[in-house]
């Protein structure tokens, strides 16, 4: 199973291998920064004792202090009371240098898994985010690291000092009382069976918890992003209903960690009563007899009820332990997440760019199970423009796929200039092939900068140079602000068509060696697709193109023809030569005739 399924589907063998990534994932993160948690232990370390040795303080008043003071001597009780002030005033900076030196740690810490989700994501290939949803991957970014944060930021430092604390204040017990220590031990006995029931029953609560937060995640920005799609077939309350009922899930999973504290809460505070009237009964009768002095008894029942406090606290924080450990796993899940498409250790030194491509005896599919193509042999020279035509699922954007190597053959090879692309540094792929697909995406930002993304160092001129040579600068130019008109804006968005003819500018631009155009002229009306194909005419010149389209208009343009059927090219040749044929393309020439009629 992937490391990216929902925690809750896994056996427990994957599980117990989720919980090993978490925690190679957080030694990593921590490993650099050892002096950091060295100082981060230290700290908390001195201030946990100096705050478990208060009763001792008061101890050592009532014993020694006061009877000297009834003396006449104040000496002892004053050097007492300036210990304790002292050990105050370090104890609290110890505090909040724990504090902000944790704080310090978890964000830094934070950082760098925030950095590295995003960098992972960008570099996974496309067949990973074909099927792992962007609501996903939102809710790794989102609720899953709020979780790390939230501990990170104050519970790992709360865990590390009141786990401290309790060893020191048990420790002080002893010292002080060794009878006392053991009736605390007999109830430490059934607060620690307690404290793995709720252990046990919390850590899959959290879990289910985070799944179904990451549900609910994923629900809501498929129903954004499809926002138009819901309004235009009335989804709105089908959607509502399936919204709730996942709601209602996270309702439960939420109400059923909030029992567990519910019943957890009542006991413990039981429990650190019954104990501290143990204490104090067993220890008082002994004071009576002489045996236990006064001073002890007040600082043993003291610490005590000081005990059980920091044991609820406890919980508390490994609760939040447990909720960041199920995020942990999800973040790892994802980190881990094997990026198919590596890059060359030795990358192969290019020429001058050319744009020939060859296919040689290529074999691809989507999964191991089928084949799309097998056995392609096909060479297009450097600067020829091909159009590739066919039915639906026929294969076509799947050899521009290959060739931009968003996949990567299973059999055999091709090669761009004479060289392998699975060779080729991604950087330089990058520049010398650029696909233009359907879904023209225009980010965040001006009309200028989603040209200039084609080429960051182009110049104001290049950039307007390059929408006119498409036929986008007149409705630029129109828009409010010009090229300066901020695509997200009221009065600033554009239209489908015109958001196409963005995508084209800065692809031609960017002035790759070969241009892709995967049904790049789909949603286009005809009169700014004739703009298009006169752009095209004028900029393609020596590039190599590939035209993928089901609309046969920019055919003509094609210097040669490639009909694609089930993986194969059907047929090859000039449109002229295809129609005299008689063949596919020549029945869809027809189709496409009448269609005009």
């Amino acid at each position: 199973m992937s490391a990216t399924e929902e925690n809750d589907d896994l056996t427990g063998a994957e599980l117990k291998q989720a919980r090993s990534r978490a925690y190679r994932l957080m030694g990593r993160t921590l490993k650099p920064r050892w002096p950091l948690v060295v100082a981060t232990a230290a700290t908390s370390i001195l201030a946990s004792l100096l705050e478990a040795l208060t009763p001792l303080f008061l101890a050592k008043g009532i014993d020694v202090g006061l009877p000297a003071l009834r003396d006449g001597d104040p000496g002892p009780l004053w050097l007492i009371v300036g210990l304790f002030a002292a050990a105050s005033l370090v104890m609290g900076f110890m505090f909040w240098l724990s504090t902000w030196l944790t704080a310090s740690l978890s964000q830094s810490s934070l950082m760098e898994i925030r950095e590295n989700l995003f960098r992972k994501v960008q570099r996974l290939p496309v067949s990973f985010h074909e099927k792992y949803t962007s609501g996903r991957a939102i809710s790794r970014q989102t609720s899953d690291m709020d979780a790390l944060q939230e501990f990170l930021d104050g519970g790992v430092s709360e865990v590390l000092t009141t786990l401290l604390y309790l060893v020191f204040s048990l420790g002080l017990i002893l010292a002080l009382d060794p009878q006392s220590g053991i009736v605390i031990a007999v109830f430490l006995v059934v607060v620690i069976w307690l404290m793995r029931w709720f252990m046990k029953r919390a850590e899959k609560a959290f879990r289910e918890s985070r799944t179904h937060s990451a549900r609910l995640i994923v629900t809501f920005v498929e129903t954004f992003t499809g926002i138009r799609a819901v309004q235009s077939f009335r989804k709105e309350a089908s959607n509502e209903g399936a919204y709730s009922s996942v709601a209602a899930d996270y309702q439960r999973a939420t109400m059923n960690t909030i029992g567990l504290f519910g019943i957890l809460q009542p006991l413990m505070v039981g429990l650190g009563n019954l104990c501290m009237v143990a204490v104090l009964a067993w220890g008082g009768w002994r004071a009576i007899d002489g045996t236990l002095s006064l001073g002890a008894l007040v600082a043993v029942t003291l610490a005590t009820k000081r005990l059980f406090g920091p044991m609820q606290s406890l919980l508390m924080y490994i609760s939040s332990l447990q909720s960041a450990q199920s995020a942990l796993e999800k973040v790892s899940g994802l980190l881990e997440e094997p990026e198919t498409l590596t890059e060359p250790e030795r990358p192969a030194a290019l020429g001058s760019p050319h744009g020939e491509i060859v296919f040689d005896d290529v074999a691809f599919g989507y999964s191991p199970q089928s084949t799309l193509v097998e056995h392609l042999s096909l060479r297009i020279p450097a600067g020829q423009t091909v159009a590739v035509v066919g039915q639906t699922g026929a294969g076509k954007s799947t050899l521009a796929k290959l060739i931009s190597r968003f996949y990567d053959v299973t059999q055999g090879s091709i090669r761009l200039d004479g060289t392998d692309v699975r060779e080729i540094a991604d950087a330089d792929l990058r520049r010398r092939v650029v696909m233009v697909t359907q879904e023209a995406y225009l980010f965040s930002g001006t009309v200028a900068e989603n040209i200039a993304i084609g080429k960051p160092d182009a110049t104001r001129e290049e950039v307007e140079a390059a929408a006119a040579a498409v036929g986008a600068d007149a409705f630029i130019r129109a828009l409010p602000d010009g090229y300066d008109t901020d695509v997200t804006k009221r009065g600033g968005r554009v239209s489908a068509g015109q958001r196409q003819l963005i995508s084209f500018a800065r692809a031609f631009l960017a002035d790759p060696a070969v241009l892709i155009l995967d049904e790049a002229t789909s949603s286009l009306d005809l009169p700014s697709e004739r703009l298009v194909q006169q752009g095209l005419e004028r900029l393609l010149g020596e590039r190599t193109a590939l035209i993928i389209a089901h609309r046969l208009s920019t055919v003509a343009i094609a210097d040669r023809v490639l009909v694609v059927r089930g993986g194969r090219v059907a047929e090859d040749g000039t449109p002229e030569e295809l129609i005299a044929q008689g063949g596919e393309f020549a029945g869809l020439d027809a189709a496409w005739q009448r269609s005009l009629a």
